[in-house]
């Protein structure tokens, strides 16, 4: 079975050090919280709003050790008024025998609003 596991991060600003640093702190949680190997990866697709043009988040991930061959891809995010800004999102597809209410979701700063029924660690 393939699961997607979401979660999400804010940074403070578009600098290219804290946006690759957010990205890495936020898919490792993922990894810890959700106890996720590479190989079980299939893909990761990463999304930013719009005002974050600096680096691609993806860098950040293929950057971990063991994550060099799981493909990765970056998008923009859709930018609706009065979204949430600064933010990069991540939806990991992973193969998994862990049901679909035990997959931890990470939502991380800014991003624990999104979803306050699911975030667990702002």
């Amino acid at each position: 079975m393939i699961r997607g596991i979401r979660g999400a991060v804010t940074v403070e600003a578009d600098r290219p050090e804290e946006v690759l640093a957010e990205t890495r702190a936020l898919v490792l949680e993922m990894v810890n919280r959700n106890n996720i190997d590479p190989e079980d990866v299939a893909s990761v697709i990463i999304s930013a709003t719009h005002d974050i043009k600096s680096s691609f988040p993806a860098k950040a991930v293929r950057s971990i050790e063991g994550w060099t061959y799981v493909p990765v891809m970056c998008t923009h995010e859709m930018d609706v008024p009065g979204a949430l800004p600064h933010c990069i999102r991540v939806m990991m597809h992973v193969n998994t025998e862990v049901q679909q209410q035990e997959v931890r979701h990470t939502f991380l700063k800014g991003a624990a609003a999104l979803r306050p029924d699911l975030a667990q660690g702002k």
